[in-house]
């Protein structure tokens, strides 16, 4: 299968999501950092991300599809930098106004409707604003914000553009 144009750069795309989510695991698995729930819930976003990109390079859709797959990146795009952008905002919160910590989210899912742990998960808690981890003075969270709009933004151009 020959990959052309747009079918290429939707697989680099794709690429881009493995190695983040990639340094995600070797982060919790090897660093030994565990991940809060904003956390978890910014890889999903990463994971669909991926999985739209993907999808487009095995597709290879042109006309509408092409716009199909710019929205759905956009979407996920959108999803992922609104988590990882009020995990740095609770991140940057003075100390006396983070909030107490709450239950993990395996016991939230376990034990509350989804609604009620999406609004727990996202009133925040005191393991999300602690910064375990940094490159060059930044947090995960706001590298994960930088790297999800950069590669969002480039899948929609990606598939927008006229080849």
């Amino acid at each position: 299968m020959l990959l052309t144009g747009r079918r290429f750069l939707n697989l680099l795309g794709f690429a881009c999501c493995v190695g983040l989510m990639a340094y995600a695991l070797y982060a919790e698995h090897v660093l030994l950092l565990t991940p809060c729930p904003l956390c978890i819930l910014q890889r999903l976003a990463v994971i669909a991300l991926g999985i739209v990109f993907l999808v487009a390079a095995l597709h290879g859709a042109s006309g509408a599809g092409r716009y199909v797959y710019a929205a759905l990146i956009a979407l996920a795009t959108l999803a992922g930098s609104a988590v990882a952008g009020w995990h740095v905002r609770l991140q940057n919160l003075p100390a006396d106004q983070v909030p107490t910590c709450g239950p993990g989210l395996d016991y939230m899912l376990e034990s509350f409707p989804l609604a009620d742990v999406l609004k727990l998960v996202f009133s925040g808690s005191g393991e999300c604003a602690a910064v375990d981890w940094q490159l060059l003075g930044l947090s995960m969270p706001a590298w994960v914000l930088i790297a999800i709009v950069t590669v969002g933004g480039f899948g929609v151009w990606n598939n927008l553009r006229k080849v």
